[in-house]
């Protein structure tokens, strides 16, 4: 099994969320995060005086899935989360090496 972990923009998660919907996921988590990458934040300017945002608003999302579904849902928020512009986000995947349903004790594929 595996995590799939993605910091995207958030105007784009609603489109993420219906696309990985119709490929079959049937569960996610979704946390507002802050942070900054290459983009390195920006200037903005209120009530005159400009002042630097350090942190840059996000939408961080796990999916967890089966080792056959993780290029899939890879391929699949990469083509729903690009714009082309800086800060489209990163996805990072790694190993869930025991999965478990706590309502009913099911562990593995099976917790999926």
């Amino acid at each position: 099994m595996k995590l799939v972990s993605a910091v995207i923009k958030p105007f784009k998660l609603e489109e993420v969320k219906e696309a990985l919907r119709t490929t079959g996921i049937q569960g996610m988590t979704v946390t507002e995060v802050s942070g900054f990458g290459r983009q390195r934040g920006h200037t903005e300017v209120y009530r005159g005086a400009e002042y630097q945002v350090d942190f840059v608003p996000k939408v961080k999302l796990e999916v967890l899935c089966d080792d056959s579904q993780s290029e899939h849902v890879i391929e699949t928020i990469m083509k729903t989360a690009h714009t082309g512009e800086v800060g489209d986000g990163k996805i990072w995947v790694v190993d869930a090496s025991q999965v478990v349903r706590i309502r009913t004790g099911e562990m593995g594929r099976d917790a999926l």
